[in-house]
């Protein structure tokens, strides 16, 4: 198919498309976000921050099951600017995915609507910056999807909710990280923990005795896993990244960067202020975020006694972590963003089409130092991949069928080819004597499986097939591997990247290319949205953007 017939084709098909996606039936939610620079201290060290409507973290984005939202982000920041929607699956649309592979940088001055459907989802996600190393400078922000009144919630209605964004923190600002990974060195250690971008001691809640609350927790850092816990109070696990999870008390929980969870937290202690603690795991020196939980109608303002800080032995364990790990679970009766329970998808009954393994390391490239996935480290065009696909132009991208390991270590521009609704698994092995974590846009995976060393096919001997995790982001503890399974029901081009900023920006990522594999027919609307027409054109593309925008008329 030539480029004017692929026009026409799409032009109609966005017009079936806003009739069938778009339409009056479905609730929209509107929002519109400045992002600004703007001074912060939480550490007392004065830093320049993105702000959103000049609040860091940003505002909350509520939405539910279905719903339709419509984000206008205006741009008054120097440079480029994109954020991208942590854990949201954005069915059929990663032309709103908000990453370098898909979407052009938002210009200086200028602004972008995003749009896109909280399609079959619930749980609890955040936003955030994906350009360079924006998000170690804020730009953040947290997701809320609701049920559906319709359908039911596993556990009773809570009496509040409360979003917590934690993180590592570094008093040195996002050019000063750059210059000092461009320059082939480390970051250093983080200067401390926030939470909700405040300071030791700065965030506060609310409780009454006697009442439930549902905590929704994300790690929205740059590279350090944390545990969370609460002075003299159980937590119960509810809710892991858009999926209930078999319902267990937790004294603490670790969360690694990119991860989210819910979790109840009943008033049942005597009436007076209690700490949150937030501290670094399997980093040296150990740091600490504290907040406080303040029962109403408590006359202390302080809680009494010292914050739980001397817990560092048995919270700084992998082993200890990984068996936690493995004791989260899917809630298999519960429904979700639909009535069925979401054990009715049997998993691991379904035979796997095609094994993924991903070996991350750290090597020098061409003089400088680089993070790469079996061999090659990825390097961003001035091209969106996905606008690449879409106009036909050569040269921006390699798609590779396979990802074997290369022993000549190289910079490249890589999509792997991947079938719609292959059954994938995916294995992520970590070399390294350090923590990794992972996370695919458009998609959630089931964790079936963690061990140490390298993984081999016996491994599968140990997965869990019944009840595994359904999550979009996943940690891999050193010197060992994670399994996940993935059914690739959602088309486009997706992102798949490590969620530790430093490896990421010196290029541990990569996307899967999900389509039916024939390139001269424009995809269905319903496997995949059309190209908005108010995608931002940039690279090879700008010049051929006025021919799409004024295509013919579908009426």
């Amino acid at each position: 198919m030539d480029l004017g017939r692929l026009v026409v084709a799409v032009v109609l098909s966005a017009a079936i498309l806003h009739s069938a996606v778009v339409g009056a039936e479905n609730h929209h939610v509107f929002m519109d976000w400045e992002v600004s620079y703007a001074l912060r201290s939480p550490l007392g060290v004065a830093k320049r921050v993105i702000a959103i409507n000049g609040h860091l973290p940003g505002p909350l984005l509520n939405l539910t099951t279905n719903d339709v939202a419509h984000v206008n982000v205006v741009n008054t920041l120097d440079e480029p600017f994109l954020l991208t929607w942590n854990g949201l699956q954005l069915k059929r649309n990663s032309w709103n995915d908000g990453v370098a592979g898909t979407n052009c940088g938002i210009p200086p001055g200028e602004n972008w609507t995003y749009v896109f459907q909280a399609k079959d989802e619930v749980g609890t996600f955040f936003y955030r910056p994906s350009l360079g190393l924006h998000a170690a400078g804020g730009g953040h922000g947290p997701i809320r999807v609701n049920n559906r009144p319709v359908i039911d919630v596993p556990f009773p209605r809570p009496d509040g909710d409360f979003d917590l964004l934690i993180q590592d923190w570094y008093n040195m600002d996002a050019a000063a990280m750059k210059d000092r990974l461009d320059g082939g060195r480390g970051l250093p250690p983080p200067d401390g923990v926030l939470i909700n971008g405040m300071g030791p001691y700065g965030a506060e809640i609310a409780f009454e005795a006697g009442r439930t609350y549902r905590l929704r927790v994300s790690n929205v850092g740059a590279r350090t896993s944390l545990c969370f816990r609460v002075q003299g109070h159980k937590m119960l696990l509810v809710e892991a990244e858009g999926a209930y999870t078999a319902q267990k008390l937790y004294a603490s929980l670790d969360v690694h960067p990119g991860q989210s969870f819910s979790v109840l937290v009943t008033a049942d202690q005597p009436p007076r202020a209690y700490y949150m603690v937030v501290s670094s795991l399997f980093v040296g020196p150990e740091l600490y975020g504290v907040g406080t939980i303040r029962y109403a109608g408590a006359n202390e303002h302080p809680p009494s006694g010292n914050a739980p800080l001397d817990e560092r032995s048995s919270h700084n364990s992998y082993n200890r972590s990984m068996e936690q790990a493995k004791s989260i679970r899917m809630n298999l009766t519960a429904g979700a963003a639909r009535p069925n329970p979401q054990g009715s998808f049997h998993y691991g009954h379904i035979n796997v089409t095609r094994t993924l393994l991903l070996r991350n390391d750290e090597s020098v490239i061409g003089g400088r130092r680089r993070c790469t996935v079996n061999g090659i480290a990825f390097a961003n065009a001035a091209t969106p991949l996905k606008l690449a696909d879409f106009f036909r132009i050569a040269g921006v991208y390699t798609v590779v069928s396979g990802w074997p390991e290369r022993r000549n270590l190289t910079l490249g521009t890589v999509a792997i080819d991947a079938a719609y609704r292959d059954f994938v698994q995916i294995v992520f092995e970590n070399t390294l004597p350090s923590m990794q974590t992972w996370h695919l846009d458009g998609y959630s995976f089931f964790v079936a499986g963690m061990g140490w060393g390298k993984w081999s096919a016996d491994a599968r001997s140990t997965y869990n097939l019944v009840d595994a995790m359904y999550r979009s982001t996943v940690q891999v503890y050193p010197m060992s591997w994670t399994a996940v399974l993935v059914y690739l029901d959602n088309e486009g081009m997706w992102n798949l990247r490590s969620q530790n900023l430093e490896r990421r920006y010196l290029g541990q990522e990569l996307y899967l290319k999900v389509s039916q594999g024939n390139s001269s027919e424009v995809p269905d609307p319903r496997d995949e949205m059309p190209m908005p027409f108010n995608a931002l054109l940039c690279g090879k593309a700008k010049s051929l953007g006025s021919w799409y925008k004024s295509g013919p008329s579908p009426a």
